[in-house]
């Protein structure tokens, strides 16, 4: 599974609070990245928790 931030990120930092060990904020570019190109298994289901409650949805999930 891969996971995605789009241009619409409005920098709530959500993500980062729900799962660190995937998503990191970009203090430069004022938005979240993902730290993996592909999530590890045993993190799939947050990072779908964090697409799932991303209020501006930019977080695009690929399987």
């Amino acid at each position: 599974m891969k996971a995605i931030i789009t241009k619409e990120c409005m920098g709530d930092r959500n993500c980062s609070k729900l799962c660190e060990e995937v998503f990191e904020y970009d203090e430069d570019q004022l938005l979240s990245i993902v730290k993996f190109k592909e999530i590890p298994q045993h993190l799939e289901a947050i990072v779908q928790q964090a697409a799932d409650e991303c209020g501006a949805d930019a977080i695009i999930i690929e399987k």
